[in-house]
């Protein structure tokens, strides 16, 4: 399976030449400023499985204290993955391309989601980080 992906310009794509794994939305209050929005929605990849096919060079990097941050399109500001001392971890999955065939297995940090956000009864939660798998 190979799953393509790219920023709302098109700037910047990427292949992933394996399946996702372990996707998740994440409600915690930095993951609401990173992306905008009330929660992210992340899914891992393993990194030898993972290529930038155009814009590499458009690519702004923000790394945060923990050595974890993210990549997006310095011309759009789409953000594409998220990195983990400089490496790929995983891709957001709003910008993948076509069906990633993976669901959202867990909703983590649920204990700190924005207060107007109300969560769908019946899905997975954590109050904190995410679960073993």
């Amino acid at each position: 399976m190979t799953i393509s992906g790219e920023c709302f310009c098109g700037a910047v794509t990427y292949e992933v030449s394996g399946k996702l794994r372990d996707a998740r939305s994440c409600h915690c209050s930095r993951c609401r400023k990173a992306f905008s929005s009330q929660a992210s929605v992340y899914a891992l990849v393993d990194p030898v499985e993972f290529k930038w096919l155009t814009g590499e060079d458009l690519l702004t990097s923000y790394t945060g204290e923990h050595g974890a941050g993210l990549k997006f399109c310095s011309k759009c500001g789409s953000t594409l993955c998220g990195i983990v001392d400089g490496d790929v971890h995983g891709v957001t999955l709003g910008c993948v391309n076509g069906d990633p065939e993976i669901e959202i297995g867990q909703h983590i940090f649920v204990g700190s989601k924005a207060t107007w956000e109300v969560m769908p009864e019946g899905v997975t939660t954590f109050e904190e980080g995410p679960s073993s798998s």
